[in-house]
């Protein structure tokens, strides 16, 4: 039995001591839902409606619990990643096609990562984008050069992670909002349909919490698991690991949600409603706070958040462009590749549009992530609807109808933001 398969096959958690330090996948998983792409779509939208959006972030994060979980039990089952069986079910012509959108989606999430990033370096040192940006990415390429221990990245990424969240906490007791309407902003209303700006910056947050290369990604690093362990042993592996999930992704949703909630409690609810810059919140926060260390906690916090996520997705490429090419590449080098897909587009924006507009940049990244949602989303429904694929853990009747529902939904939110944007 290899590293991941004894990590993460493990099948009982007597208690939260043993649940932390047994920490799977799911902490990786969990950091692909806080990064900077969900800074900007989460502060947009809480300056912008107060905390109305939060059942936006919450129904994000529902469908990533699904999701995920469908990715732990198609692992385990068959012992094969997403983008394996996808190799092994399609034709050429469509695996190909595939592997280009997942590459795409994860150029989109290293967009934001990369941005984000630089942004926190220039708020916090004076540090120009582009500088920031080679930065970021050279940084990234060290502290992942000759590691691919599993204790490592879980011990840096769980530290990242903490920074995040003892920013965002350290924030909300500078500026505490009004818990009764937080509660409220839970539940949906009809506003998020009717109202376009509010439907764009929904989708986007979708987009930004439920990200595709999560699902090559977590049904990658179980698939040594699924196939080192016997048919007795699955089980228990499956229930482990789909609550290392839910705890892992409960976090994020914390997280994704304390953002929101920090832009609608301390720009909202003072009527400063178009704030969807980063770099201007940075700039407000210290004045509108009467604090002159709240704007440094958030610049850490952001560049944490883009340092962790860039980590999680040069290991996503490389498993994608294992699964569904064949094609085995060092470590090392994958992960060049991921950098210098991801700076193209990045030096392109900037050349073309300057350094002024970087949250539409990053906005609109997220929105690109949604729409590449159900093409890695209804492979995945319908391979754990396979009995002959699946065996005793094939999906039921009702999971799979409740399923397909939420993949319905996220189809139905996509085209009505084509719909919108091409109106």
């Amino acid at each position: 039995m290899g590293p991941l398969a004894s990590r993460f096959g493990r099948p009982r958690f007597p208690n939260w001591r043993r649940l932390i330090g047994t920490a799977g996948p799911g902490l990786l998983i969990a950091v692909g839902y806080v990064d900077p792409g969900n800074w900007a779509t989460d502060l947009g939208g809480g300056s912008r409606y107060g905390y109305a959006l939060l059942s936006m972030v919450l129904i994000a994060n529902l469908i990533a619990m699904v999701a995920q979980a469908l990715c732990v039990r198609l692992a385990i089952a068959t012992g094969k990643s997403l983008a394996e069986l996808s190799r092994e079910a399609y034709s050429r012509p469509v695996v190909l096609l595939l592997w280009l959108l997942a590459e795409v989606a994860m150029v989109a999430t290293d967009l934001a990562e990369l941005v984000g990033g630089a942004i926190a370096l220039k708020l916090l040192f004076g540090m120009d984008l582009v500088p920031g940006i080679l930065l970021m990415s050279v940084g990234t390429l060290v502290l992942l050069f000759g590691r691919d221990d599993w204790r490592w990245l879980r011990g840096l990424v769980c530290g990242l992670v903490v920074v995040i969240a003892a920013g965002f906490a350290a924030l909300l007791c500078l500026a505490p909002p009004d818990w009764a309407m937080v509660a409220t902003g839970f539940v949906p209303t009809p506003a998020l349909i009717a109202d376009p700006v509010m439907l764009l910056l929904g989708i986007g947050i979708i987009g930004a919490t439920v990200m595709p290369h999560n699902l090559y990604l977590h049904s990658g690093l179980l698939a040594p698991a699924g196939r080192a362990l016997d048919r007795g042993a699955k089980q228990g592996a499956i229930k482990a690991n789909v609550r290392d999930s839910n705890v892992s992704l409960g976090l994020a949703l914390l997280i994704n949600a304390a953002i929101l909630i920090a832009a609608g409690a301390i720009f909202h609810a003072r009527g400063l409603t178009e704030i969807a810059d980063l770099g201007a919140a940075y700039a407000l926060l210290n004045p509108v706070l009467g604090s002159s260390i709240a704007a440094t906690i958030f610049a850490i916090g952001l560049l944490a958040a883009g340092q962790s996520s860039t980590i999680t997705g040069t290991l996503a490429g490389q498993l994608v462009m294992e699964g569904f090419l064949q094609i085995r590449l060092s470590p090392l080098v994958r992960r060049l590749l991921t950098r210098l897909a991801a700076l193209g587009p990045v030096l392109l924006y900037f050349a073309l549009v300057g350094e002024s507009d970087t949250t539409r940049l990053l906005v609109l990244s997220q929105v690109v992530l949604s729409l590449q949602l159900p093409f890695a989303m209804i492979p995945l429904l319908r391979f754990v609807g396979l009995r002959h694929l699946m065996g005793e853990f094939v999906l039921g009747r009702a999971a799979k109808i409740g399923s397909w529902g939420l993949a319905l939904l996220i189809l139905a939110l996509n085209a009505a933001l084509i719909f919108e944007m091409l109106a």
